[in-house]
C-alpha cells in the first residue's frame, strides 16, 4: 500500500512545504530492495540532493533490513520532508531485539544501527502496542 501527499503548489509558497509517504509491505528480506528503490526515486522526485539522498536510503536500507528480519508480518517506511529536516520512521510487528549474536562475526552483524546513528542528526528506538519503531531525522537541503 502507497500514500503520498500530492506535490506542494508552486512558488511563491505560503507556508513551509511538508510532503509524506508512507510504503507498507510484508516484513520479509525481499522486500527491503522495494523500499530502498521506492525511497531513492521519491527523494529524488523531491529534489533531495543526491548526498543527502544517499544517506536517506543507506539509513532505509539498514532500517527495513532490520525490520524484515525481527518483524513477524508487516513493515512500514513513512518519510517525511518538512523545514529542511527529513523524518525516517520504520515499524515493524516484531518485538524487542537481542542484540548479542556471539555466533556470529563482527564484521557481518550489529553494524547497522551504528550507520543509521552516524548519518542521521537523531535517531529514536521505541517498543509501541503492535511492535517496534524506529525513527531517524536527517538534515536535507531541499
Amino acid at each position: 500500500m502507497l500514500v503520498t501527499d500530492p506535490p506542494c503548489p508552486s512558488p511563491p509558497l505560503p507556508e513551509p512545504c511538508r510532503r509524506q509517504a508512507t510504503l507498507s509491505l510484508p516484513a520479509r528480506e525481499a522486500h527491503v530492495s522495494v523500499a530502498r528503490h521506492f525511497a531513492a526515486e521519491l527523494l529524488q522526485s523531491w529534489s533531495v540532493p543526491e548526498r543527502e539522498r544517499d544517506s536517506a536510503v543507506l539509513i532505509i536500507d539498514e532500517l527495513t533490513a532490520n525490520a524484515a528480519q525481527y518483524g513477524r508480518e508487516r513493515m512500514t517506511l513513512l518519510l517525511v520532508l518538512e523545514d529542511c529536516m527529513l523524518l525516517i520512521v520504520v515499524s515493524d510487528s516484531g518485538t524487542a531485539v537481542e542484540h548479542s549474536h556471539p555466533h556470529i562475526a563482527p564484521d557481518e552483524h550489529g553494524r547497522g544501527t551504528g550507520i543509521v546513528s552516524c548519518l542521521a542528526q537523531s535517531t529514536e528506538i521505541c517498543q509501541t502496542r503492535g511492535g517496534r519503531e524506529v525513527r531517524a531525522h536527517l538534515r536535507c537541503s531541499a
